[in-house]
């Protein structure tokens, strides 16, 4: 096979208007995306004109970088097939990224079902983040009416602003990052007239300069992190976001969480926690990234990363990169209770049960934790 697989595959989303086609027209010019294959729903959305294009065929045009512009042709997976295909026969010289523009106000969850769940696709790429670009001057208001907006946010593995320029309160762009910090704490939240290729793509487990595994980078612990660090400075602000929460209805359905455990967990508790998650409440689970220390061989990490229903085939690593063990699981959610999953992971890990409010309707759920291994 190609020694350069897995493929890293990068999801671009981001609302109507949000300056995707702006983005990749720039992106197309930096030397960091040579040999990239940049799949769009149409040629005529993105004006590449200025870019001086070698030849043009099947669907394809390729730029005199080496970057490749690819349409859809019927379905995504037929897309990504056939760049295979060109690269395995020779068409293609070298694919080191794609990189996938999904259309306004698209959930982007089924572009990735379709990388991690098609068997022979999931051989040849894998996936290295989602980037959702968010217009600093409509954003708000189309989080406010639309779902698909919110969820786009909530997957995301960077969140990049754009337009900030055109805010007159530089309040409103404040009062935006801490909405989208709210909404996935572990996303950096960006701007995009300050971040290069490399800080936009580089968002998969495996970190290009040190050469190694970045767990924490990967799980989004450090982001994560500073936003804790931001609203324990500002509960004082609470009953004002309070006042304000009638208007981010959406918001407030979206969960992100971890879960950790210090010790090993079998494997079979492992896969009896993921099976029940996705049985029970898969279309809740808008994204699933984790790390796990298994008591069969704890020297060897097993990496997990799901979307709603589709699980990425579990993948180890050689070692501990960071040499903290253990499992930690971050897991976002919309519309899913907490307290069961909760609930469910106390169970498999043998840990003590927490007291809550809903303790009786968890435990009347015959899939929940009365039939699991204590």
């Amino acid at each position: 096979m190609h020694d350069l697989y897995p493929i890293p595959v990068s999801v671009l989303t981001g609302f109507l208007g949000a300056g995707k086609t702006t983005l990749l027209n720039r992106l197309l010019k930096d030397p960091a995306l040579a040999d990239t294959a940049v799949i769009i729903n149409e040629f005529g959305d993105v004006a590449i004109d200025h870019l001086l294009v070698e030849q043009a065929s099947d669907g394809i045009i390729e730029l005199s970088d080496g970057c490749l512009c690819c349409t859809v042709r019927g379905e995504l997976v037929d897309t990504l097939a056939d760049l295979i295909d060109r690269l395995q026969t020779g068409r293609i010289a070298k694919l080191k990224r794609v990189v996938i523009e999904t259309t306004g106000l698209a959930d982007p969850a089924p572009v990735l079902q379709s990388i991690m769940g098609h068997p022979a696709l999931v051989q040849a790429f894998r996936l290295d983040g989602v980037v959702t670009l968010v217009d600093a001057v409509n954003g708000a208001a189309t989080l406010d009416a639309h779902v698909e907006a919110v969820k786009q946010a909530a997957v995301a593995d960077r969140l990049v602003i754009t337009k900030a320029d055109l805010l007159g309160d530089p309040s409103e762009l404040a009062e935006l990052k801490a909405r989208l910090a709210r909404v996935n704490p572990s996303a950096p939240v960006l701007d995009v007239n300050e971040t290069g290729a490399a800080a936009l793509f580089e968002c998969g487990l495996y970190n290009p300069e040190t050469k190694t595994a970045d767990v924490r980078r990967w799980l989004g612990e450090e982001a994560a992190h500073a936003d804790h660090h931001h609203h324990h400075h500002s509960h004082d602000h609470h009953d004002h976001d309070h006042d304000h929460a009638h208007h981010h209805h959406h918001d407030a359905r979206v969960r992100s969480f971890s879960l950790v455990h210090d010790g090993p967990v079998p494997f079979g508790a492992i896969e009896m926690f993921l099976d029940l998650l996705r049985s029970t409440h898969g279309e809740r689970l808008l994204r699933m990234k984790g790390v796990i220390e298994l008591a069969e061989d704890p020297s060897r990490p097993l990496v997990v990363h799901g979307v709603q229903k589709i699980l990425h085939p579990p993948a180890r690593l050689p070692f501990w990169p960071d040499g903290r063990r253990g499992t930690r699981l971050v897991l976002i959610t919309m519309d899913m209770p907490e307290d069961y999953v909760r609930r469910l992971f106390a169970a498999i890990t043998n840990q003590p049960a927490i007291d809550t409010p809903d303790r009786a309707a968890v435990e009347d759920n015959p899939l929940a934790i009365a039939g699991m291994p204590r």
